[in-house]
């Protein structure tokens, strides 16, 4: 990936594994310098390992981005370490299955507090600083639950579709500032977790191959080449769209 972050700070939250992780290792990579945050501490330290392995500085941060004094202690340990923020990936999210009666109040607002909540606590904080510098980048990591129905995911589908309408909002608020907002939406990516349920169930696996036109699952590092390129010069021009990476997934 021919992508110069060089001199850049990168965040990316829900870092501890998975796509989170391989972003991390990503902007590490193309040269930034990467602030990781998740719940997990043993798993982020594990990916903290990683972006030294692949020459990056990386500062860790154990957050609950639903909570506002978490992330704003997040990101002012950012800022107090390196003196700047030039992109961040708000990637952190989690997920369940229930039928749409079955839901409580309290699953409901675990998931969309962290889901939405989470990204817009995420933005309010990270927003001012790029602004004061002249600008920035920022990737809210949706899903394709955020471009179509899927049973089973109320909570999730309704946050997901919501990190859409965040992003449309931000990038037309600050577009004449310099600051891009853009969004991703993965399809299936073989992420550890992922992978576990597939081994659980070869059935669900290969119904997830038939589905996306490519014939097959993505990988993590497809995913974070996008996130890292969105967020880099070679992507000056483009703020408030929907990249999905899918395989064709959300075009059925």
């Amino acid at each position: 990936m021919n992508v110069d972050m060089q001199g850049k700070v990168a965040l990316v939250t829900g870092a501890s594994t998975g796509i989170g992780r391989s972003i991390a290792v990503a902007f590490a990579e193309a040269g930034a310098k990467v602030a990781i945050a998740a719940r997990s501490v043993d798993k982020s330290e594990e990916t903290a390992e990683l972006v030294r392995k692949a020459g990056g500085e990386c500062l860790f941060v154990r957050t609950d981005v639903s909570k506002s004094a978490d992330v704003e202690n997040l990101v002012n340990k950012i800022i107090t370490t390196w003196g700047r923020l030039d992109c961040a990936v708000n990637n952190a999210a989690i997920e369940g299955q229930k039928g749409f009666l079955d839901w409580t109040e309290e699953e409901w607002d675990e998931t969309v507090n962290i889901n939405l909540k989470g990204v817009w606590l995420c933005m309010k904080n990270e927003i001012p600083h790029m602004l004061a510098q002249g600008g920035g980048a920022i990737v809210n990591i949706a899903s394709v639950a955020g471009l179509i129905g899927f049973p089973l995911h109320a909570p999730y589908v309704a946050a997901k579709h919501g990190v859409l309408g965040l992003t449309k909002v931000a990038s037309l608020e600050f577009a004449k500032q310099g600051l891009r907002v853009n969004t991703i939406c993965p399809g299936t990516i073989m992420t550890p977790m992922l992978a576990q349920g597939f081994a659980n169930n070869p059935e669900n696996a290969q119904m997830a191959v038939n589905f996306t036109p490519m014939g097959r699952v993505g990988q993590p590092e497809e995913l974070a080449a996008a996130a890292v390129w969105l967020c880099s010069a070679q992507a000056s021009y483009i703020t408030g769209v929907t990249l999905s990476v899918d395989g064709g997934w959300s075009q059925h």
